[in-house]
């Protein structure tokens, strides 16, 4: 058995499941889950239409690169929405089966695992899959704390020379899980410097960017910063989208990669012998849904509805604001977070994760001690019932 698998720890989930473990939650009270970020919108019609018309496709075994038409809507889809220069659709574009798989498999390809210490720089807290690539790619996972007295930045600059030295690739999330802070245009410098230095690989993991507040004022995207900066060809750059959150398609599993031609080539090499393509239906259900703006500006109005009316009310309670983007509070507990999930669980039926589920110790403290993470998935009267029955649960503590 590959050895590194001993290194992985459970995931967050199943971490919730035995700390519920032998515990009633309330029985009068019907179970608001809010744990998990799935979203629950209804996928658009439209969508589902173009899945089932393009059903025949199954006929045909599916390449690697996708088809054009997915690879040309993508390309349109990122020029309009960061107002750059499409990328080239057949050498900086990658359709992938969900951004999950391919941010695991992307550190598969990159690290060089016969250089030894090789390490992967992550946010921390942090999306697990960033942790296992790393560590099933032979590399040690380094950490930054993301910490609301520093506004939940990455703190680049706390990590030393050697260390920079010693780093192959580095994760970062904009907007982020669980914080929901976007990178700022100065951030993305001080990264890029750092990778013509270093000459490291930056994943950015952007698959939160189309849940945001204001329509007028998306959120910075890594291939948006790099333009601006004048890093015309991406070098040392790939970001990762997803329709799952966008469109509300978790179950389609369909995503895209972009960025640095050289990289996508490589990926797309390791890929073909990994056997990922995405299917022929998928496909023509994926360009229908990045072709479209409609039916996501409607998924971020019911979003915004529900940050409008359930953060003042957690507010009055918990240490809470809503966040750049994405469709998470990150909420501060007076108790231990993973007592107030137990006991919120029990007393109320309403799920939560506790953030030091989320995140690992790091220069002698767990960031995400302390703090809840709650999404805001279900439709708008359970988030506001589950907001009441959280301010009802602070009242007692």
């Amino acid at each position: 058995m590959n050895p590194h698998l001993a290194r992985l720890h459970p995931y967050p989930f199943e971490k919730l499941r035995q700390l519920f473990a032998g515990m009633t939650p309330a029985t009068d009270l019907k179970e608001i889950k809010l744990s998990i970020g799935e979203p629950q919108h209804p996928t658009p019609e439209f969508i589902q239409r173009a899945l089932t018309e393009n059903l025949s496709g199954l006929a045909n075994y599916p390449t690697t690169q996708g088809g054009d038409a997915l690879r040309l809507a993508i390309a349109a889809w990122i020029a309009r929405r960061y107002s750059i220069p499409a990328p080239d659709a057949a050498t900086q574009v990658l359709p992938v089966n969900g951004s999950r798989e391919a941010l695991f498999a992307f550190a598969q390809t990159v690290i060089d695992a016969f250089r030894p210490g090789a390490l992967v720089v992550c946010p921390n807290p942090f999306y697990q899959i960033y942790e296992g690539a790393a560590i099933l790619a032979g590399a040690q996972p380094a950490f930054l704390n993301t910490l609301p007295e520093h506004g939940f930045e990455m703190d680049f600059e706390s990590i030393p020379t050697q260390e920079w030295q010693r780093v192959q690739l580095v994760y970062v999330c904009s907007p982020g899980n669980p914080t929901g802070k976007v990178m700022s245009l100065d951030a993305w410098r001080k990264l890029f410097a750092l990778a013509d230095r270093y000459d490291f690989v930056i994943a950015s993991d952007e698959c939160y960017s189309e849940i945001y507040f204001d329509d007028a004022a998306p959120p910075l995207g890594g291939l948006e910063a790099a333009r601006k900066l004048g890093r015309d060809d991406y070098r040392n750059l790939v970001m990762f989208s997803s329709l799952s959150k966008r469109s509300n398609v978790p179950g389609m599993r369909s995503g895209f990669v972009a960025g640095d031609a050289a990289l996508i080539g490589q990926f797309l090499l390791y890929r073909t012998y990994h056997g990922a393509a995405m299917s022929p239906a998928v496909q023509a259900a994926s360009a229908a849904a990045w072709n479209d703006e409609a039916h996501v500006r409607d998924n971020r109005r019911l979003y915004r509805e529900k940050f409008d009316q359930v953060t003042p009310l957690i507010a009055r309670h918990l240490e809470v604001a809503k966040p750049d983007a994405g469709f998470y509070l990150w909420a501060r507990t007076p108790i231990a977070d993973t007592e107030f999930a137990r006991e919120l669980q029990r007393q109320y039926n309403v799920t939560v994760l506790p953030g030091s589920f989320l995140a690992r110790e790091a220069a002698g403290i767990n960031p995400g001690a302390n703090f809840i993470r709650i999404a805001l998935v279900a439709g708008v009267a359970e988030c506001l019932e589950a907001a009441r029955r959280i301010a009802d649960f602070c009242q007692k503590l």
